[in-house]
């Protein structure tokens, strides 16, 4: 099953996928005019998610928040349901005080699996319903309000089960995690041209110790690590999915010289650009 709603006016889409057996993503090619943010839920036994070529063990009844560039497949696709949704249709940014996801469940760097308990269960099953009954009415302009708002409410269910589960108790937690979250965010959005710590500390008006301090609260890599590995990230992404020379991959990387490029890709995978690309290259270039 697969029920999907356009606005034609605004180009926001909404997808909700159940029992497709052919449910994958491939941004760097097959759809990269689909910039689609994804909620995930394996709703069958234990199975294998590969995410940007890397396998990762998906359990049964479990989330996982995908940002719109990564590319998926799953071993057993028709266990899987999933919500997508563009910028266009709901901006996890612009809502960002209402839902506290954006830079967190989206942007955050890690991959994060969302175990769900019996009263979750029971509630995302009947959230699944009531989508599943919406996507299928006739009127337009109220199916849309109540599907912005039931989004809401299932972006607000996942961020509030992943941060029991992945962010600190601690004194002034809000304060610490919005600094956390909006430096996920600034990164997200300039790795490509700004990869030193004092410039988003700058950005934040923190200093760079400040920064790294409430950072170690949540993550197990520095700042500056946290900026190299987006950048890597990106490399290995552009090298795994494009024809995209090194060098060009260089520039668009926001490097000057391809052989310090190089360097630095090494020093952080233990293989040079090319090697990676030779041993990893998928069929999916060639489609």
């Amino acid at each position: 099953m697969k029920l999907t709603l356009s606005d034609q006016k605004t180009g926001g889409d909404l997808l909700l996928i159940n029992g497709e057996e052919d449910f994958d993503r491939f941004f760097y090619t097959r759809d990269r005019a689909k910039k689609y943010f994804t909620i995930a839920w394996n709703t069958g036994p234990k199975q294998t998610v590969t995410i940007d070529g890397a396998a990762h063990e998906f359990n049964t009844d479990t989330l996982l928040p995908l940002m719109f560039d990564q590319s998926f497949t799953f071993e057993k696709p028709a266990n899987i349901v999933a919500w997508q949704f563009n910028r266009e249709f709901y901006c996890v940014i612009d809502h960002d005080a209402e839902v506290s996801c954006a830079g967190f469940l989206f942007g955050m760097g890690d991959i994060l699996f969302i175990s769900l308990d019996d009263p979750e269960l029971y509630r995302l099953r009947l959230l699944l319903d009531i989508f599943i009954q919406e996507l299928n009415t006739q009127d337009h302009h109220i199916q849309n309000e109540m599907l912005v708002m039931l989004l809401k409410r299932l972006i607000i269910v996942v961020t509030k089960l992943a941060r029991a589960k992945y962010v600190p108790e601690e004194k002034h937690q809000d304060q610490k995690l919005d600094i956390f979250r909006k430096f996920n965010l600034l990164v997200e959005v300039n790795f490509r041209s700004e990869h030193t710590v004092n410039y988003y500390a700058g950005l934040l008006n923190k200093s760079p110790k400040t920064l790294s301090n409430i950072y170690s609260l949540y993550h197990d890599k520095t700042p500056q690590q946290v900026i190299q590995a987006r950048i890597i990230l990106e490399a290995k992404r552009l090298l795994y999915y494009t024809t995209k020379s090194v060098k060009q991959i260089t520039y668009e990387l926001g490097f000057d010289d391809p052989a310090y490029f190089c360097n630095f890709f090494k020093r952080h995978t233990k293989q040079s650009p090319v090697v990676f690309r030779t041993d990893k290259a998928p069929s999916e270039l060639t489609q």
